[in-house]
């Protein structure tokens, strides 16, 4: 899989962008608050209809204009496809595919995997749970429709639980709504929890010999899912639980509440882990999530590094750049440091200005 081309109209700082990526790796450099991350962001919203930074549709339209468009080009499994999209202030967005309108945003999803790694992500491990949820959400979303159709459900439920709880007027059927919902949510949460623990089952048979070699045979990883409630205990747990629930207006119980713990040689490494361990650890998930993506796709995905190198010592530049040679890569940097141009192959190179891109000559290794 690789993406051809992306075309930006309003988008961010852009006006319009015509930018032809090559099949392997592709650099974008330039100064701070230039647009690069603009391209990466554009393109992760063009495969997931959402921006990684959590923006609203109407925050990414340039200034002054009312809607954007996001085209993408790509080739998957000999394949052309083609992503359009417009975003609209206070409207939902427009998708289509090869021309053809998808009656639900979620219909996108699968269409054009990505790995999306910023310096951020180095944070993932200890930062708050929402954060490790949103990683197994994006990443099972991309990969497995009927997840995404009970998280859909589920998260749906969960707002109009908790709307219902926060209602203050005394009404005698809210038990029978509460019910209603209670039922639905065990029914799309248990799904949730059981593919979550499969996934990671999964995730750990790639990480543990990832991480392995990244600390030269120092360190083992492994990754444990915890689950805020059992399957098996769940419809007791919410049922038990409702007048908690009622006294604090809100749905204390169910996977929107889930965590994943990092152990490496059996310490929890948010809690005893140092920065150095905590970002090894983030990197290894980061090439974890390459790996289980191909294994169930067969296909590589279009891997985005959005300032990331200059984060990590060499010793962990060296093991992601050994990582990507066969992977669509796009790498946005600050400057085309002396590390790029004489370890791997560039086959494109491109200089960003307050929103306008430069061509310039390949780099090769020497």
């Amino acid at each position: 899989m690789y993406i051809k081309s992306v075309t930006l109209d309003n988008f961010r700082n852009y006006k319009d962008l015509n930018l032809e990526l090559d099949p392997f790796v592709n650099i974008i450099y330039g100064d701070n608050a230039q647009g690069k991350t603009n391209i990466l962001e554009s393109i992760f919203i063009g495969a997931t209809t959402k921006s990684h930074k959590q923006s609203k549709d109407r925050d990414i339209i340039k200034f002054g204009e009312d809607e954007a468009h996001i085209r993408i080009e790509l080739i998957k499994n000999d394949i052309s496809y083609r992503i359009d999209m417009h975003l609209r202030k206070n409207k939902t967005k427009v998708i289509s595919i090869n021309g053809v309108p998808l009656k639900k945003a979620a219909q996108l999803m699968g269409i054009l995997n990505t790995v999306f790694f910023s310096p951020e992500d180095l944070s993932i491990i200890k930062n708050g749970p929402s954060e490790r949820r949103r990683f197994l959400d994006m990443e099972l979303c991309q990969l497995d429709p009927y997840y995404l159709h009970n998280l859909s459900i589920y998260n749906k439920t969960v707002n109009q639980r908790n709307k219902l709880l926060k209602d203050k007027r005394i009404d005698n059927d809210k038990d029978a709504v509460l019910d209603i919902y209670d039922e639905q949510l065990v029914r799309c949460g248990k799904e949730i929890i059981d593919r979550r623990d499969k996934f990671i089952n999964d995730l750990n048979e790639i990480i543990r010999n990832i991480h392995f070699k990244l600390t030269g045979g120092k360190e083992e990883c492994k990754i444990v899912y915890a689950p805020d409630v059992k399957i098996n205990e769940y419809k007791n747990r919410l049922s038990a639980g409702r007048n908690n629930d009622i006294k604090l207006k809100t749905t204390t119980i169910g996977p929107h509440r889930d965590d994943i713990i990092f152990f490496i040689n059996d310490e929890d490494v948010r809690k005893f882990g140092s920065q150095g361990q905590q970002r090894t650890a983030a990197l290894s998930l980061k090439l974890s999530e390459i790996e289980i993506i191909k294994r169930i796709t067969k296909d590589y995905p279009v891997l985005l590094l959005d300032d990331v190198l200059s984060e990590l010592d060499s010793n962990r530049q060296n093991y992601l750049l050994e990582s990507i040679n066969d992977i669509q890569t796009i790498i946005t940097c600050t400057g085309m440091d002396e590390f790029v141009n004489r370890r791997f192959n560039i086959n494109k190179v491109y200089h960003v200005v307050e929103g306008n891109i430069l061509k310039l000559p390949t780099c090769h290794p020497e």
